[in-house]
Parts: structure tokens; sequence; C-alpha cells
């Protein structure tokens, strides 16, 4: 049974500001729609989920300019804020959460090693940024990954 405790507190915060939420997610390959999605009702403030795992899913899907995920790489602060903008942008949505990252066990690098993740919310054209490194296995990373996108937007949206 998935755990909906953030997903209905959501819920509630998104439908008292009648705001829709979209999401564009790679490492997490749908989590996070999936974790809202397991709420009943949920079409009344989830209105979308990208998943864009590949780069060239990230640039026709969402706009992210192909020059600026092969001068970053993927797994970067401009990348996941071209993200979160696409995904406002493509959508009906208020509020948007992306995410990229390296959930393992390969992939990593010195600079961005395993449970490397960027997360982004967007709310009013204002897109907030951050870097986490998760421990675990890419399960555990995936999962912790999804719960902290969830909190940021809970933590990000008016109240």
């Amino acid at each position: 049974m998935p755990d909906l405790h953030l997903p209905k507190l959501l819920a509630e915060r998104l439908t008292r500001l009648k705001w829709l939420m979209a999401t564009a997610e790679s490492c997490t390959g749908g989590m996070i729609a999936a974790s809202c999605t397991d709420l009943a009702g949920s079409s009344a403030w989830f209105e979308r989920g990208f998943v864009t795992y590949s780069n060239s899913a990230k640039t026709q899907m969402l706009g992210v300019p192909s020059e600026l995920i092969a001068m970053h790489g993927a797994v970067s602060e401009p990348v996941v804020r071209a993200m979160a903008l696409g995904a406002i942008d493509r959508s009906q949505a208020q509020a948007s959460v992306a995410v990229t990252g390296v959930a393992g066990p390969s992939g990593g690098s010195p600079d961005k090693p395993v449970g490397t993740v960027w997360l982004a919310w967007c709310m009013d054209g204002t897109v907030k940024t951050e870097i986490q490194h998760f421990e675990g296995d890419r399960n555990q990373i995936r999962q912790a990954t999804t719960r902290h996108a969830l909190q940021g937007m809970l933590d990000r949206l008016p109240a």
C-alpha cells in the first residue's frame, strides 16, 4: 500500500488554491506522478506527468534545449530548471516539480556520483532548485527522491 500522507496534504493545499500540479521526471520514471494518482480524486489537482528519461524526451516533451544538456549534462541545475519551466509551459498547471539524477547502480561519475539528484519546483513562474545526495540502492534513491519532491512541493506552495 503506498504512503498517501504527502499526496493527501498536497491535494488539500492545491484544491484550496484551485491550482493544478504537473511533474517532469527523469530518474524517478513516473514515481512522483504515480504517488499523486494513487490518491482517489487526484484528477481535481494533478494535471499531468512527463516522464522524460532520455535527453531527447527532455527536449521534445519539455522544450529543454539540447545545447543546455550538452553543455551541463542531464543531471544539472540548468536542465532541471528548464524541465520545471517546460512542465508549466506545456500543461495547464500552476505548479510543477522536476527531478533528474543518477539512481544507479551505474552511471555515476566523480562529480555526479550515484545518488546525486537535482530537483526544481516552479510556482507562479518562480523556480527554486536544490541538489541532494541520497544514499542506498536504486530503489531507495528513487523513493527518497519522490518523497523529497513531494515534501518540497508542499513546503513551497502558498499556505
